[in-house]
């Protein structure tokens, strides 16, 4: 998973440390050196140790993700419960048939249960590291690609890390400029029911200290058009980095005269030592502009630290704001978490 907050206070596109040029996945040899040289605190085996950067041999870039999490939550009312879990564990393959145009890449998640294809697809650069063409499955270009899915933002769209769709993708990536526009099925990956499709547009330009992009998507179904936009953007500012979005959505698919829906998340990170970040976010959900009070809020603060190269550690406490009358949308989260990558 991609962390769009680095990519800010960096000044980088998502292309300049994931194989994706959406961010996301299998980090590239520029990613891998940056994880094991800028965001530890520290590196075993000092400057002499060899580094990590994802290749075996000219072909072929592996990688992957396991992260182990700790969670409590107490809902008013109802009480408190506590878990230990593998939220998740994945792993990256990248074959570069011919290096630097033609590769077939794959997003396996082993773990929790049985194993699944999240990413398994073909890209094609037309003019290498400019203009792409992707085809088979992955995740739709849409807003900022967040860590955290549960996001109102991302539950909202509905694109996020856990419902990568099937189609075809054409990205440009030139100066400030990235953008995509993809053509997939829009069942979230499942097998398609009717004879509309699904349309992605994402735009981005990055200009150092701040970035702005804008988002577009219409889903035809038979149920009901679904159709939303988002504007996004970043800003740096030393050793903070802020990041925004705001989307809409006019879902026609919900109830008889389908329901117009509101999300939005400002989050504040501050880099205060290498190794150590401090995020501060709040997010805000209308799931029906024509329903007075019935407003969502959520404020997070998590604590990353990375110790040690390939290793980080997320401390985190999330307080929930609904209508008073569900205990649920009341609760109060907590959770620690231990990330490894490679």
């Amino acid at each position: 998973r991609a962390e769009p907050w680095l990519a800010v206070q960096m000044g980088l596109k998502c292309a300049q440390c994931h194989v994706n040029p959406t961010g996301g996945g299998l980090r590239s040899t520029f990613g891998n050196v940056f994880a094991q040289n800028q965001l530890a605190a520290h590196r075993l085996g000092g400057d002499d140790a060899e580094l990590w950067t994802g290749t075996i041999g000219r072909f072929l870039s592996v990688g992957g993700n396991v992260r182990a999490t700790a969670s409590y939550v107490d809902v008013p009312d109802q009480g408190s419960s506590n878990d230990f879990q593998v939220e998740e564990a994945r792993i990256y393959l990248d074959l570069g048939i011919i290096p630097g145009r033609l590769s077939v890449y794959v997003d396996e998640r082993v773990a929790p249960g049985n194993a699944e294809d999240r990413e398994a697809n073909v890209r094609l650069w037309l003019r290498e590291g400019e203009i792409y063409l992707k085809g088979g499955k992955f995740y739709l270009p849409f807003g900022w690609r967040l860590e955290d899915d549960n996001a109102y933002v991302r539950q909202l769209s509905g694109i996020n890390m856990q419902a990568p769709d099937q189609g075809f993708e054409l990205g440009l990536e030139h100066g400030p400029w990235s953008a995509q526009f993809a053509v997939s099925n829009g069942s979230a990956g499942g097998p398609e029911t009717d004879d509309g499709k699904m349309y992605t547009l994402r735009a981005e330009r990055v200009a150092g200290d701040w970035r702005v992009g804008l988002s577009a998507t219409v889903n035809d179904t038979d149920a009901g058009n679904r159709k939303g936009a988002a504007l996004f953007g970043g800003l740096r500012r030393g050793r903070f980095a802020l990041l925004g979005e705001f989307d809409y959505f006019d879902d026609r698919g919900i109830g008889r005269n389908g329901r117009e829906l509101m999300a939005s998340m400002i989050e504040a990170n501050w880099l205060w030592r290498q190794g150590h970040n401090v995020k501060l976010t709040y997010e805000w959900f209308e799931p029906d502009v024509h329903v007075d009070e019935d407003e969502q809020t959520r404020t997070s603060l998590v604590y990353e630290w990375s110790p040690l190269q390939f290793l980080q550690a997320r401390f985190g406490v999330r307080k929930f704001i609904g209508i008073p009358q569900n205990d649920f949308q009341n609760r109060t989260e907590a959770f620690l978490q231990l990330h490894g990558f490679f």
